[in-house]
């Protein structure tokens, strides 16, 4: 596991104990947590933008077969 030295105001420091307070958890965890979720929200963004210039030829036939479910 590393460490991580992070410089906030004072009162955003303040603030997000208060958070992790009314969770019931830490600002370690919190800052964990709040992580978790920006990595995942990226790997998804990667990952849809590499579907998309993967199909990024084929407009014709994703919109032939956006068509054919429509109907």
């Amino acid at each position: 596991m590393s460490a991580l030295t992070l410089r906030l105001p004072d009162d955003k420091h303040q603030r997000l104990r208060a958070l992790a307070k009314s969770r019931g958890t830490t600002v370690n965890r919190l800052v964990d947590e709040m992580t978790t979720l920006m990595l995942a929200e990226f790997d998804a963004e990667t990952h849809f933008r590499l579907r998309a210039m993967r199909g990024a030829d084929n407009v014709e036939r994703g919109l032939a077969l956006l068509d054919n479910v429509a109907t």
